[in-house]
């Protein structure tokens, strides 16, 4: 295993560096980026197996395109978008067939109580449907404190807003996905 020597290079330097055809620091960029991009992958697909092959997918294009990152926002924002945009593509590639699939594209096997695990499906598919709803900023604010644990300064700094509005954005996002949740649940009990 090969070790490499973090520095203390900041993320933009690091890109323009890897830009000009520096393999390391590329995958210092890699190393100190991946997981995160592997939480969102996993996150937004719900499949260990396609958040790995997306997470790569993330980073062949971070590598394409990283000549393009003009620092006029933060880097991490930058790489959010990109992750984000590898997992959208992913699912319009596969949206001829939208019922959950295997990352072999089987349908997955039924556990000892398969209503159970169709509701469970059906319920995943409701709060992805929701948030598609929803304004990209309650989104991602969302994503970012409820399910990948960032706190609101850490979203501020990602995003480039104040705390202020990543509070509104989240509070927003919940109200909102709670009226759309509870009018769903309603009309498929009437």
């Amino acid at each position: 295993m090969v070790h490499i020597e973090k520095s203390n290079r900041s993320d933009a330097e690091l890109a323009s560096l890897a830009a000009e055809g520096d393999a390391a620091a590329f995958d210092e960029i890699y190393s100190r980026h991946r997981s995160f991009v592997y939480s969102i992958a996993v996150r937004m697909t719900g499949n260990l197996a396609d958040a790995e092959d997306l997470t790569q997918d993330s980073f062949v294009s971070v590598l394409r395109r990283i000549g393009s990152f003009r620092g006029e926002a933060s880097f991490s924002t930058w790489r959010y978008r990109v992750a984000v945009n590898q997992v959208k593509m992913h699912f319009r590639r596969r949206k001829s067939r939208p019922e959950d699939q295997t990352s072999d594209g089987e349908l997955p096997e039924l556990g000892p109580n398969p209503r159970a695990d169709y509701q469970r499906i059906i319920n995943r598919l409701a709060i992805d449907e929701a948030m598609r709803t929803l304004p990209r900023g309650y989104q991602t604010a969302f994503n970012l404190y409820d399910l990948e644990g960032y706190k609101h300064k850490e979203i501020a700094l990602l995003l480039g807003c104040s705390e202020g509005t990543s509070k509104s954005q989240l509070h927003h996002a919940r109200i909102s996905l709670r009226k759309l949740l509870s009018t769903r649940s309603h009309a498929l009990q009437t």
